[in-house]
């Protein structure tokens, strides 16, 4: 969805997502409540009850192949979720295979993706999907650190994304289905 269709369904003007989605604007639930039902997703699904050791996690970073991993939970479960930062300059592909399925979301800079033969760019407010079998490396040829927000799951584990059905005044609401392939910009 872009920027423009999702201030539209929300009612939420196109600066203040754009804020949201670059990190300056911190959303409270006059601003999620909107947000998630335009995007046909539980509220659950993107906050979650504070643990006893306290709502923050201050989770250090992580060096990771040449970049920089910051993990999201204190958990690990089947979903892992972290933001990776490529710093600039990380243009020799060195693609790896292994179980699993991921789902990338630019936040900031350009990621370069190699997916087999694919060379593909990826900017932000764009994503990818893939399975993790397939020879993968992640780059940047940019001037300034991509940042990208990262979900991981062990293979069959797939994001699901709903859709609104086209009317058929039955009632039904929505539906799941497997996220497509890769969405990005080449």
């Amino acid at each position: 969805m872009t920027l423009t269709a999702l201030a539209k369904a929300t009612g939420i003007s196109k600066s203040t997502l754009s804020r949201l989605e670059a990190g300056r604007r911190r959303p409270g639930l006059e601003l999620l409540l909107p947000i998630t039902q335009a995007l046909g997703i539980a509220l659950d699904d993107v906050i979650h009850v504070a643990s006893p050791e306290g709502p923050v996690n201050r989770l250090a970073p992580q060096p990771w192949n040449g970049m920089v991993r910051l993990p999201l939970a204190q958990e690990i479960g089947p979903i892992q979720s972290f933001k990776l930062i490529v710093p600039p300059g990380r243009t020799d592909p060195v693609p790896q295979t292994h179980e699993g399925h991921m789902w990338m979301y630019v936040l900031a800079g350009r990621l370069r993706l190699v997916l087999n033969d694919m060379d593909l760019q990826v900017r932000v407010g764009e994503s990818a999907e893939f399975s993790t079998r397939m020879a993968h490396w992640f780059g940047n040829s940019g001037q300034e650190p991509a940042e990208v927000l990262c979900l991981f799951g062990r293979q069959g584990e797939r994001i699901r994304r709903r859709v609104a059905p086209p009317p058929t005044g039955n009632g039904a609401t929505s539906r799941e289905e497997p996220a497509g392939p890769p969405t990005t910009s080449a």
